[in-house]
């Protein structure tokens, strides 16, 4: 195999392996909808930060709401994985081809890996660590596991856009 070669392959199953994990993260999050929602209702209704806390009038205590945005962020995380499943498979079907064409077979791993950087970071990170205040919870902070996230999409999301050149394709 020649180096281009293993790094369009490696490119591929890094897109494929964030893809898949957030297909199953919304998938864990349908099928045990009650678990991951009372963290986005604690979040949101801020009833975990600390008492006294000047800000806990940005709060959002209606059940509707709460589902309404666990509902978007079940979606992001299917589109998430279903741009990445798709652009994984598009880099595939054009892997031997010259770098050009491979470039611009990118776009839906692109496409897939940013919505996922700015669903966890715009998502976790600003709304709900800073906005919400998550990151006065004991019990309800998810900002750790958001930042692994955002570090391994962001990693891959690097790695992916860097342009090959034809150099030993042929």
């Amino acid at each position: 195999m020649k180096i281009s070669t293993a790094i369009r392959a490696g490119k591929i199953a890094l897109v494929f392996c964030i893809g898949l994990f957030s297909l199953l993260v919304g998938i864990n999050n349908v099928v045990d909808y009650p678990s991951n929602f009372l963290f986005v209702q604690h979040v949101l209704s801020m009833d975990t930060v600390f008492s006294n806390s000047v800000l806990k009038n940005r709060a959002i205590t209606a059940p509707l709401l709460h589902h309404l945005a666990y509902g978007l962020i079940i979606f992001a995380e299917f589109a998430v994985g279903m741009l990445c499943l798709l652009g994984a498979a598009q880099l595939l079907r054009h892997i031997k081809r010259d770098a050009e064409v491979f470039h611009q077979a990118k776009l839906l791993a692109v496409l897939g890996l940013s919505l996922g950087f700015i669903l966890w970071f715009f998502g976790f990170m600003t709304v709900g660590a800073e906005w919400f205040l998550m990151w006065q919870s004991e019990m309800w902070n998810g900002q750790e596991s958001a930042f692994r996230v955002i570090v391994c999409i962001g990693i891959v999301l690097l790695f992916i856009i860097q342009h090959e050149t034809n150099t030993d394709m042929k």
